[in-house]
């Protein structure tokens, strides 16, 4: 497989030298979304960017990950040439940026989206309130609908952060409005293989739910979930997106994306930079903070202000979400 590498900067005579102690180089490696995500990718990269206009990074590189089997060579062409600061974004990159860190314990991983079952001294994950998120959606929902019925769309619950957006939104309609019907679709039988790549399982299920009377949709989980948005654009109902700007990453296929709940890890990958070549510790977890997408003006302004409520309540721990319930 080829590797494809794309630097920010412009080719000159010598390259870098990484290894100098006055020199701090860092390197961001993406999923297979690649770089302009409009999602976890970009705010990255935009986290590292920034760190190197400040003047903390002298030399910042990426490459875009198009095959999830590059993901090891990816990583080591920055580990080969001795950078101080490597970050992986995406969680389908977990195990191998968790072998990267454990064979080079000289260089600082930052896994965004990432969580690990062991920990290393340099080895940072970057996380972020799925369950939040989700609850956030779910307030939202319960004030669109107009059936009183409304349906989420997630990847298999083996994975937590999936159970976390779903029960997560679930929480959230039933905290407006306990009277509204939650339906929640976790894809448990699907095959492996298909695991967050199963569009037509997304479409299928939000299609059956939108024809038995759900109004409002929610989906997570990469493309399984964008099925599901195709689906509730195509019957035309609102629907809430996960992960990114799904209505800016799918175009007319999701027009009937009201807003997207995501992470924003801009800052948690801009302080590890500061961080490390202050020569401080980085902890070895960040939490990274969330928003949403604003509605279109075409909705009441009131309904903004009411979500920014919820996101300052949550944000200041005045709602609590039952972590038994999350599991």
């Amino acid at each position: 497989m080829t590797l494809t590498f794309f630097s920010v900067l412009t080719a000159c005579s010598s390259p870098t030298d990484c290894s100098r102690a006055d020199v701090f180089c860092a390197a961001l490696v993406t999923d297979t979304l690649g770089l302009d995500d409009n999602g976890l990718n970009s705010a990255s990269w935009a986290g590292l960017r920034r760190a190197e206009e400040d003047g903390i990074i002298n030399q910042l590189d990426f490459i875009a990950s198009t095959d999830s089997r590059d993901y090891p060579k990816n990583l080591a062409y920055f580990v080969q040439r001795k950078y101080d600061l490597i970050v992986a974004s995406g969680v389908s990159l977990s195990k191998a940026t968790f072998a990267a860190a454990e064979s080079n314990p000289q260089i600082v991983f930052v896994g965004v989206n990432q969580t690990f079952d062991e920990t290393l001294p340099n080895l940072v994950s970057v996380t972020f309130p799925e369950d939040q998120m989700g609850f956030a959606a779910g307030t939202l929902a319960a004030e669109l609908t107009r059936t009183n019925y409304v349906a989420a769309f997630c990847e298999t619950s083996g994975i937590a952060a999936m159970k976390r957006y779903c029960e997560g939104f679930r929480a959230g309609v039933k905290y407006v409005n306990p009277q509204v019907k939650v339906l929640v679709v976790y894809r448990d039988d699907g095959d492996r293989e298909n695991l967050f790549a199963d569009e037509s399982w997304g479409y299928q299920s939000a299609q059956k739910a939108i024809l038995r009377g759900a109004d409002v949709i929610f989906a997570a989980g990469g493309v399984t979930a964008q099925g599901a948005l195709k689906a509730a654009s195509d019957l035309k109902i609102p629907a809430l997106g996960a992960e990114r700007d799904q209505a800016a990453a799918l175009g007319e296929s999701a027009s009937s994306v009201v807003a997207s709940f995501y992470g924003q890890s801009q800052l948690a990958t801009e302080e590890a930079a500061r961080l490390i070549r202050a020569g401080q510790t980085v902890p070895a977890h960040l939490q990274g903070e969330f928003g949403y997408t604003p509605l279109k003006p075409t909705y009441p302004t009131g309904m903004s202000e009411r979500l920014n409520a919820v996101l300052e309540a949550l944000k200041r721990g005045e709602i609590g979400l039952d972590e038994k319930e999350l599991r």
